[in-house]
Protein backbone atom coordinates (compact mmCIF):
# COMPACT_ATOMS: atom_id res chain seq x y z
CA UNK A 1 0.00 0.00 0.00
CA UNK A 2 1.56 3.72 -1.02
CA UNK A 3 2.44 5.92 1.69
CA UNK A 4 1.67 9.43 0.42
CA UNK A 5 3.69 12.48 2.13
CA UNK A 6 2.25 15.85 1.50
CA UNK A 7 4.25 18.48 0.57
CA UNK A 8 4.01 21.56 2.28
CA UNK A 9 5.83 24.16 -0.46
CA UNK A 10 3.37 23.12 -3.44
CA UNK A 11 0.07 21.72 -0.58
CA UNK A 12 -2.20 24.00 1.60
CA UNK A 13 -0.53 27.18 -0.09
CA UNK A 14 -3.76 29.05 1.48
CA UNK A 15 -2.41 29.20 4.25
CA UNK A 16 0.42 30.32 6.34
CA UNK A 17 3.51 27.15 6.00
CA UNK A 18 3.84 26.45 9.45
CA UNK A 19 -0.09 26.21 9.58
CA UNK A 20 0.36 23.40 6.73
CA UNK A 21 1.19 20.38 8.92
CA UNK A 22 -1.99 20.53 11.10
CA UNK A 23 -3.84 20.86 7.50
CA UNK A 24 -1.91 18.06 6.15
CA UNK A 25 -2.12 15.53 9.22
CA UNK A 26 -6.49 16.21 9.16
CA UNK A 27 -6.67 15.63 5.42
CA UNK A 28 -4.93 12.21 6.59
CA UNK A 29 -1.45 12.65 5.86
CA UNK A 30 0.83 11.00 8.18
CA UNK A 31 4.51 12.33 6.40
CA UNK A 32 5.75 15.55 5.37
CA UNK A 33 8.34 16.93 3.30
CA UNK A 34 9.12 20.48 1.96
CA UNK A 35 12.11 22.22 -0.23
CA UNK A 36 14.05 23.94 2.91
CA UNK A 37 13.48 23.99 6.46
CA UNK A 38 16.12 26.29 7.12
CA UNK A 39 13.88 30.07 7.12
CA UNK A 40 12.34 28.16 10.58
CA UNK A 41 13.70 27.47 13.84
CA UNK A 42 14.30 23.63 14.24
CA UNK A 43 12.46 23.23 17.66
CA UNK A 44 9.99 24.92 16.49
CA UNK A 45 9.20 22.45 13.04
CA UNK A 46 10.17 19.32 15.44
CA UNK A 47 7.14 20.50 17.70
CA UNK A 48 4.58 20.92 14.58
CA UNK A 49 5.90 17.23 13.47
CA UNK A 50 5.58 15.51 16.79
CA UNK A 51 1.60 18.00 17.69
CA UNK A 52 0.52 16.45 14.55
CA UNK A 53 1.95 12.61 14.45
CA UNK A 54 3.72 13.70 11.36
CA UNK A 55 7.04 12.03 9.70
CA UNK A 56 9.45 14.07 8.41
CA UNK A 57 10.30 12.03 5.10
CA UNK A 58 12.43 14.41 2.87
CA UNK A 59 14.29 18.05 2.48
CA UNK A 60 16.54 19.13 0.07
CA UNK A 61 20.05 20.61 1.12
CA UNK A 62 20.46 24.57 0.83
CA UNK A 63 20.41 25.36 -2.32
CA UNK A 64 21.48 28.40 -3.17
CA UNK A 65 19.40 32.35 -3.04
CA UNK A 66 16.02 30.44 -4.17
CA UNK A 67 14.26 34.19 -4.66
CA UNK A 68 17.00 34.53 -7.50
CA UNK A 69 16.32 31.67 -9.65
CA UNK A 70 19.07 29.39 -8.16
CA UNK A 71 18.14 25.80 -8.03
CA UNK A 72 21.17 24.44 -6.40
CA UNK A 73 24.58 24.80 -6.19
CA UNK A 74 26.28 21.14 -6.45
CA UNK A 75 27.80 21.58 -9.52
CA UNK A 76 29.13 24.87 -9.25
CA UNK A 77 32.65 24.94 -9.57
CA UNK A 78 32.90 28.25 -7.65
CA UNK A 79 30.59 27.44 -4.24
CA UNK A 80 32.17 24.39 -3.27
CA UNK A 81 32.48 25.70 0.43
CA UNK A 82 29.09 27.18 0.44
CA UNK A 83 28.15 23.39 -0.68
CA UNK A 84 30.31 21.94 2.22
CA UNK A 85 29.09 24.18 5.01
CA UNK A 86 25.17 23.60 3.74
CA UNK A 87 26.13 20.27 4.51
CA UNK A 88 27.01 20.81 8.34
CA UNK A 89 23.93 22.97 8.31
CA UNK A 90 21.98 20.21 6.90
CA UNK A 91 22.93 17.13 9.35
CA UNK A 92 21.57 19.48 12.29
CA UNK A 93 18.33 19.96 10.61
CA UNK A 94 17.46 16.82 9.67
CA UNK A 95 18.70 15.20 13.05
CA UNK A 96 16.82 17.66 14.94
CA UNK A 97 13.74 16.73 12.87
CA UNK A 98 14.48 12.79 12.81
CA UNK A 99 14.55 12.87 8.82
CA UNK A 100 16.28 10.12 7.37
CA UNK A 101 16.85 11.21 4.23
CA UNK A 102 17.84 14.66 2.01
CA UNK A 103 17.88 15.68 -1.62
CA UNK A 104 20.70 17.23 -3.47
CA UNK A 105 19.55 19.93 -5.92
CA UNK A 106 22.44 19.40 -8.78
CA UNK A 107 21.63 23.40 -9.97
CA UNK A 108 21.83 25.31 -13.41
CA UNK A 109 25.10 24.61 -15.39
CA UNK A 110 26.42 27.75 -16.07
CA UNK A 111 27.38 28.98 -19.46
CA UNK A 112 30.97 29.53 -18.71
CA UNK A 113 31.31 25.80 -17.60
CA UNK A 114 31.65 22.57 -19.30
CA UNK A 115 29.58 19.67 -19.07
CA UNK A 116 32.67 17.61 -18.22
CA UNK A 117 33.88 20.60 -15.34
CA UNK A 118 30.30 20.55 -13.92
CA UNK A 119 29.58 16.66 -13.37
CA UNK A 120 33.09 16.63 -11.95
CA UNK A 121 32.25 18.84 -9.44
CA UNK A 122 28.84 17.74 -8.89
CA UNK A 123 30.80 13.94 -8.15
CA UNK A 124 33.07 15.42 -5.88
CA UNK A 125 30.93 17.25 -4.03
CA UNK A 126 28.23 14.41 -3.70
CA UNK A 127 31.21 11.63 -2.39
CA UNK A 128 31.78 14.70 0.33
CA UNK A 129 27.96 14.89 1.32
CA UNK A 130 27.47 11.10 1.16
CA UNK A 131 30.15 10.64 3.48
CA UNK A 132 28.96 13.09 6.26
CA UNK A 133 25.76 12.47 5.90
CA UNK A 134 26.46 8.80 6.87
CA UNK A 135 28.29 9.47 9.79
CA UNK A 136 24.95 11.10 10.91
CA UNK A 137 22.57 8.16 9.77
CA UNK A 138 21.00 10.55 6.97
CA UNK A 139 20.92 8.86 3.35
CA UNK A 140 21.58 11.08 0.34
CA UNK A 141 19.02 11.08 -2.94
CA UNK A 142 19.83 12.99 -6.24
CA UNK A 143 16.94 14.12 -8.61
CA UNK A 144 16.69 14.25 -12.37
CA UNK A 145 13.90 17.39 -13.03
CA UNK A 146 13.13 18.31 -16.51
CA UNK A 147 14.45 21.26 -18.47
CA UNK A 148 11.32 22.40 -19.48
CA UNK A 149 10.49 23.79 -16.00
CA UNK A 150 14.01 24.33 -14.86
CA UNK A 151 16.34 25.06 -18.22
CA UNK A 152 19.49 24.02 -18.17
CA UNK A 153 19.22 22.12 -14.74
CA UNK A 154 22.50 20.11 -15.02
CA UNK A 155 20.75 16.44 -13.89
CA UNK A 156 18.15 15.55 -15.68
CA UNK A 157 17.52 11.68 -17.38
CA UNK A 158 17.54 8.26 -15.01
CA UNK A 159 20.53 7.21 -16.78
CA UNK A 160 22.68 9.97 -15.87
CA UNK A 161 21.91 10.31 -12.39
CA UNK A 162 22.98 6.70 -11.68
CA UNK A 163 25.77 6.92 -14.07
CA UNK A 164 27.20 9.54 -11.21
CA UNK A 165 25.62 7.53 -7.93
CA UNK A 166 27.75 4.82 -9.57
CA UNK A 167 31.36 6.92 -9.96
CA UNK A 168 31.29 8.65 -6.74
CA UNK A 169 31.38 4.98 -5.09
CA UNK A 170 29.15 5.82 -2.56
CA UNK A 171 27.16 3.26 -0.32
CA UNK A 172 25.01 5.84 1.24
CA UNK A 173 23.47 7.66 -2.55
CA UNK A 174 20.26 6.55 -4.30
CA UNK A 175 17.78 8.11 -6.92
CA UNK A 176 14.91 10.18 -6.30
CA UNK A 177 12.63 9.35 -8.89
CA UNK A 178 9.79 12.34 -9.73
CA UNK A 179 7.51 10.76 -11.74
CA UNK A 180 6.92 14.11 -13.60
CA UNK A 181 9.91 15.00 -14.13
CA UNK A 182 10.41 12.07 -15.66
CA UNK A 183 6.99 11.73 -17.43
CA UNK A 184 8.40 14.83 -19.30
CA UNK A 185 12.13 13.85 -20.52
CA UNK A 186 11.90 10.26 -21.11
CA UNK A 187 8.42 7.94 -20.13
CA UNK A 188 9.22 4.42 -19.86
CA UNK A 189 7.90 5.12 -16.04
CA UNK A 190 7.02 1.41 -14.96
CA UNK A 191 9.84 -0.39 -16.64
CA UNK A 192 12.40 2.24 -15.08
CA UNK A 193 11.02 2.27 -11.59
CA UNK A 194 11.07 -1.83 -11.51
CA UNK A 195 14.70 -1.65 -13.58
CA UNK A 196 16.50 0.31 -10.93
CA UNK A 197 14.18 0.18 -7.84
CA UNK A 198 16.85 -0.54 -5.81
CA UNK A 199 18.53 2.13 -6.76
CA UNK A 200 14.99 4.36 -5.69
CA UNK A 201 14.88 5.33 -2.53
CA UNK A 202 12.08 7.88 -2.71
CA UNK A 203 9.20 9.17 -5.53
CA UNK A 204 7.38 11.91 -5.92
CA UNK A 205 4.40 12.57 -8.07
CA UNK A 206 2.57 15.24 -10.07
CA UNK A 207 0.44 14.52 -13.24
CA UNK A 208 1.00 16.25 -16.53
CA UNK A 209 0.57 18.60 -18.01
CA UNK A 210 -0.29 21.11 -15.63
CA UNK A 211 1.73 19.65 -12.91
CA UNK A 212 -1.76 19.38 -10.97
CA UNK A 213 -2.61 16.04 -8.54
CA UNK A 214 -3.58 12.79 -10.33
CA UNK A 215 -6.40 12.22 -12.23
CA UNK A 216 -5.78 15.66 -13.90
CA UNK A 217 -3.56 14.60 -16.75
CA UNK A 218 -1.83 11.73 -18.76
CA UNK A 219 -0.29 9.78 -16.09
CA UNK A 220 -2.29 6.68 -15.74
CA UNK A 221 -1.66 6.72 -11.66
CA UNK A 222 -3.97 4.01 -10.27
CA UNK A 223 -1.72 1.54 -12.52
CA UNK A 224 1.49 3.26 -11.29
CA UNK A 225 0.40 2.59 -8.04
CA UNK A 226 -0.34 -0.93 -8.17
CA UNK A 227 2.98 -1.77 -10.16
CA UNK A 228 4.63 -0.21 -7.52
CA UNK A 229 3.15 -2.54 -4.81
CA UNK A 230 3.84 -5.01 -7.06
CA UNK A 231 7.58 -4.62 -7.55
CA UNK A 232 8.01 -3.80 -3.96
CA UNK A 233 8.22 -0.81 -3.18
CA UNK A 234 8.17 0.39 0.15
CA UNK A 235 9.44 3.76 0.14
CA UNK A 236 6.93 7.05 0.57
CA UNK A 237 5.64 9.00 -2.54
CA UNK A 238 5.93 12.73 -2.23
CA UNK A 239 2.80 14.73 -3.37
CA UNK A 240 4.92 17.74 -5.14
CA UNK A 241 2.06 18.90 -7.37
CA UNK A 242 0.01 22.40 -7.35
CA UNK A 243 -3.16 22.12 -6.54
CA UNK A 244 -5.67 22.79 -9.43
CA UNK A 245 -7.96 24.53 -6.91
CA UNK A 246 -7.57 24.33 -2.89
CA UNK A 247 -5.64 21.45 -1.87
CA UNK A 248 -8.24 20.36 -0.32
CA UNK A 249 -10.97 19.87 -3.08
CA UNK A 250 -8.08 17.92 -4.94
CA UNK A 251 -7.63 14.94 -3.01
CA UNK A 252 -10.29 12.54 -3.97
CA UNK A 253 -7.58 10.76 -5.84
CA UNK A 254 -5.95 10.14 -2.09
CA UNK A 255 -9.12 9.09 -0.12
CA UNK A 256 -9.43 5.36 -1.55
CA UNK A 257 -5.32 4.91 -0.32
CA UNK A 258 -6.26 6.87 3.34
CA UNK A 259 -9.12 4.63 3.57
CA UNK A 260 -7.45 1.59 2.70
CA UNK A 261 -4.56 1.83 4.78
CA UNK A 262 -6.86 2.93 7.51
Amino acid sequence: MPKFAANLTMLYNEVDFLDRFAAAARAGFHGVEYLFPYAYDKSQLADLLRKHGLAQVLHNLPAGDWGKGERGIACLPDRVTEFQDGVGKTIEYAQALNCKQVNCLAGIKPENVSDEKARAVFVDNLRFAAKELKKAGIALLIEPINTRDIPGFFLNRTRQGLDIIADTGSDNLWLQYDIYHMQIMEGDLARTMETHLKQIRHVQLADNPGRHEPGTGEINYGFLFAHLDRIGYSGWIGCEYKPAGTTDAGLGWLKPYLAAAA
